[in-house]
């Protein structure tokens, strides 16, 4: 049975994928949300991949999946487990982060241009260039999702933002991205773009923003499942 390792993005919140993990096991397989410990500020990327680490225990097949912020922890992950002899059958991103090795989470804004896509993003679709949560992250989601997710949230301290993605060279495993078609936070030419870039990967478009898993559940179910 393949384990799925569902990684969250910032804030750490498991729940993010409470909507997916039934889905997943309806197509008889093993799915683990992680719990994160962003709000710890003696937690990093590294103490994060050991999070993750444990949840893959005792899984003979695993496939790495990870949502924006997470996707540093997912390189990371995937990295230790093939030098592990781990059998990591791909790495999907979700509206994440694609990180280069070494690069911090902080410094990833920048070299990739992503205020600037943003904000062209904004202009080009009439909503406003000035960053809240509403527009950015619930525009797509109903009101339920909503108070749910924001009853369990936590903030994002700054230590993750500043320790690198301790990778030589991305994992050699099967990477696949997958992108909201309506993430206003990082728009789609930016996440293909940065895809195509960095790791010479097409994207897979669905439905939804940046939260799709929440929006847009069963899309997202079936895409993680096209490794």
């Amino acid at each position: 049975m393949m384990r799925i390792v569902l990684l969250p993005g910032a804030g750490g919140a498991a729940a993010y994928w409470d909507k997916v993990v039934p889905l997943l096991e309806a197509e008889g397989h093993e799915a683990v949300a992680v719990e994160l410990p962003a709000d710890d500020e003696t937690s990093g990327l590294p103490e994060y991949v050991e999070v993750a680490h444990a949840a893959c225990a005792g899984a003979d097949e695993l496939l790495v999946v990870a949502q924006s912020m997470g996707g540093f922890t997912a390189v990371m992950l995937t990295d230790r487990l093939v030098r592990e002899g781990r059998t990591v059958l791909g790495l999907v991103l979700l509206n994440a982060m694609v990180p280069a090795p070494g690069e911090t989470p902080g410094a990833w804004w920048e070299a990739v241009g992503s205020e600037a896509a943003r904000l062209e993003a904004a202009e080009a679709g009439g909503y406003a260039t000035e960053f809240d949560l509403d527009t950015y992250f619930l525009h797509d989601l109903d009101e339920e999702t909503t108070a749910l997710l924001m009853q369990g949230g936590k903030d994002e301290v700054d230590a993750a933002f500043a320790t690198p993605c301790a990778v030589e060279e991305w994992p050699d495993v099967p990477t696949r991205v997958v992108v909201g078609a309506d993430d206003r936070f990082f728009p789609l030419a930016l996440q293909q773009r940065v895809a195509r870039e960095r790791i010479g990967v097409e994207p897979t478009v669905v439905p939804g923003g940046h939260l799709a898993a929440l929006s847009y559940p069963a899309e997202v179910a079936r895409a993680l499942l096209l490794v």
